[in-house]
């Protein structure tokens, strides 16, 4: 009896091996499957259709910053501000009539008059006077922004170039499309309210469409595909006999 018992000691730890290298390839096999669900899970999300060729989310589309949670509402205190006070100098600038260098000059006159009035009546009430912070812009905001606007003009004269030289039907189009609807609102309204509906707008349909995403993204592919197939049949009746032309090694 005691061999026996011996004999399972030995085999205990031997078997105890075996069954933790099999519970490691049998892991193996479970992360590979699992990485190649993975795998096929990103490949058909890729291939979901999303409006503009969009391959990453809103937020990140906006900048993925402060900015991107003013436009998608992260922070609903600093967006209903910036909307109530977009709102506020439009009343005031469109429909009062104020103008803005005067609408300037009185809002800053009537700051610095509490304030300074605000500092003189807290000595006489033994009270420390209001805190003003020192407002700094920052080297690095200003040179992000100049960067990217250059690289957003740059992109503007890459398409104007491309469009001047007959190389682009579709961007020609599109552009003419984009400046007669341009040219249809600027005739409707000024600038200051061209600003106000372009803010509110980028206040309103960023966030809906992020809500809706899935909904929109359908819709909007089969109008596209619609537009795709009346655009061969204009471009086999008309646009393919128009002369383009010619192509200029750069």
């Amino acid at each position: 009896m005691a061999e026996h018992e011996g004999e399972r000691e030995r085999e205990s730890p031997i078997e105890s091996m075996v069954d933790k290298i099999t519970e490691k390839i049998h892991d193996n096999d479970s992360s590979s499957s699992s990485d190649s669900d993975d795998d096929k899970f990103d490949a058909v999300k890729s291939k979901i259709f999303r409006l503009f060729g969009r391959e990453k989310p809103v937020h990140k589309v906006f900048g993925g910053g402060k900015l991107a949670d003013v436009f998608l509402w992260r922070n609903k205190k600093i967006s209903g501000g910036v909307l109530v006070g977009a709102t506020a100098v439009w009343v005031l600038l469109e429909l009062l009539g104020y103008h803005l260098i005067t609408l300037v000059c009185h809002l800053s006159i009537f700051s610095l008059a509490v304030l300074f009035l605000w500092s003189n009546a807290s000595n006489f009430l033994n009270k420390s006077p209001p805190k003003i912070p020192e407002v700094v812009l920052p080297e690095k905001c200003v040179r992000e922004v100049a960067s990217e606007l250059r690289i957003e003009i740059n992109r503007g004269l890459v398409v104007l170039r491309a469009i001047a030289t007959g190389r682009d039907l579709k961007q020609f189009l599109a552009v003419i499309a984009i400046l007669w609807v341009l040219s249809l609102v600027g005739s409707c309204c000024n600038f200051l309210t061209l600003l106000y509906i372009s803010l509110v707008l980028l206040l309103t349909i960023p966030v809906l469409y992020e809500k809706y995403e899935d909904k929109v993204d359908a819709c909007s592919e089969k109008a596209w595909i619609k537009i795709k197939k009346q655009y061969a049949v204009l471009d086999e009746k008309f646009l393919s006999k128009i002369p383009k032309g010619p192509l200029k090694k750069d």
